[in-house]
């Protein structure tokens, strides 16, 4: 049973100061510590706070995740630093590593293959959808014409609308839908997308109460929703790199590079036909992806549902990135799909945002796209290659060694020698808990 003073009206409307010590005086044991630390993580700089709490609601602090960067990226022949905000231990080093790997050997390339987005108006009407069908020309001015005040900035920098198309699906009794096309240029483009079908939805209702090729028992129409698909299978980017079988090296001291690129090649396949594994493949792409979007203060939701919706197209989940070993040759790509901006939303606010756009030398949405995607596929070659190798642990627990000793409470010294210690060795919790209590008897 909730008590009393654990709920709250007004809880909006109070200082921020105010919400944090009604929070911490009814849910936490140590109020006056708690509410210290949470004060701790104010930006020093009130200017800065206040673009950072206007992002959200209900804002009493902020959560700090490391900024990092990955340098050594050739990307279609164009060096690249990138940023990644992540908080899991050897993805940075690991997409480093990998980026460094292939950049002796051509570096990554990558292209955009579409930039198209979609957006939605679902509707209930019982009239003839052949009727509609062919009133559609007349429609599609009347929807322009109706929003081409908001569209006019867009049509401008050459984005605008594509494409309209009509569907009658019989889940629902009488539910259509118009799905319609965007190009959103450098910008993600939710909120021009999402405005714009609200004022095609209203010159639908007019259309479809004062045409008079309809009859008069086809103008009751009821619109549900109009929103944007963060499904969007055609802004698509695809990224790869290839060489010599024989250039790859050989690796762990006693597998050719023979014996790795077909192993790396089983563990893709394996990848691509059991869901099991494809969930974990892609989250290791990810990694690298979400790291990238975060940095660029990008959408980092609508792009993992977009991903794995399109992992899952065929009607079976899988593997997102690809391998051939063709004539001697090397080959891994990735294609996915990554709507992204570069202007508008938080790209202009996040300090830090843009301070990471800067880093990559201002990009457009389509640079980004590639930029990412590259991210990506350097994550996923290097977590594969751990895992038909040296196995995961070994790299990850080498990264994650620091915060092991800092959880057991280490001196400077004790991890000075418990770093020089592991060195060659493998770590795991247990083995770094026993050296150290070896060392302090």
């Amino acid at each position: 049973m909730v008590t009393k003073t654990k709920t709250i009206s007004g809880f909006s409307k109070l200082s921020k100061r105010g919400k944090i010590k009604w929070m911490v005086e009814n849910f936490f044991k140590d109020p006056e510590n708690v509410m210290h630390e949470l004060m701790s993580y104010w930006h020093h700089n009130e200017d800065q706070q206040k673009i950072l709490d206007g992002f959200s609601e209900n804002t009493i602090t902020n959560f700090p995740l490391p900024f990092s960067v990955a340098p050594n990226f050739l990307i279609n022949n164009k060096a690249y630093c990138v940023p990644m905000v992540i908080e899991e231990s050897s993805v940075v080093a690991a997409a480093s590593s990998a980026a460094k790997f292939w950049m002796d050997r051509g570096g990554i390339h990558a292209e955009v293959l579409n930039t198209k987005k979609f957006g939605q108006i679902h509707f209930l009407w019982n009239g003839d959808t052949n009727k509609l069908q062919k009133l559609l020309p007349e429609l599609r001015l009347k929807m322009l014409d109706g929003a081409k005040e908001l569209m006019h900035n867009m049509i401008e920098r050459g984005g605008g609308v594509g494409e309209i198309e009509l569907k009658k699906l019989d889940v629902i009794k009488d539910y259509h839908q118009f799905l319609i096309s965007f190009k959103t240029c450098d910008s993600m483009g939710a909120n021009f997308i999402n405005s714009c079908l609200e004022s095609f939805s209203n010159t639908l209702e007019q259309f479809i109460t004062q045409t008079e090729a309809l009859n008069d028992d086809e103008r009751e129409l009821e619109i549900i929703m109009s929103i944007l698909s963060n499904y969007t299978p055609e802004c698509l980017v695809r990224t790869w790199v290839s060489c010599p079988v024989s250039e790859l090296g050989a690796f762990n001291g006693n597998l050719s590079a023979d014996e790795f690129a077909e192993k790396f090649y089983t563990a893709v396949q394996i990848a691509k036909w059991d869901p099991y594994r494809a969930v974990t493949h892609n989250k290791g792409i990810f990694n690298g992806i979400d790291a990238v979007v975060l940095a660029t203060a990008n959408d980092f939701r609508a792009v993992e549902a977009c991903g794995h919706a399109y992992a899952s197209r065929s009607g079976v989940y899988s593997s997102l990135s690809d391998c051939k070993i063709e004539n001697g040759q090397f080959h891994f790509s990735l294609e996915i799909p990554l709507a992204l901006g570069t202007v508008g939303g938080l790209t202009a606010l996040h300090p830090m945002a843009k301070r990471s756009l800067e880093l990559l030398e201002n990009p457009t949405a389509e640079e980004l796209m590639m930029i990412t995607a590259a991210t990506g596929l350097a994550q996923n070659f290097a977590a594969i290659r751990s895992l038909v190798t040296t196995g995961i642990q070994y790299g990850h627990m080498k990264m994650h060694l620091a915060n092991i000793l800092q959880h057991l409470k280490a001196s400077a010294e004790e991890t000075s020698l418990a770093k020089e210690y592991f060195f060659d060795k493998k770590v795991s919790f247990n083995s770094v808990r026993n050296y150290l209590e070896t060392l302090r008897r």
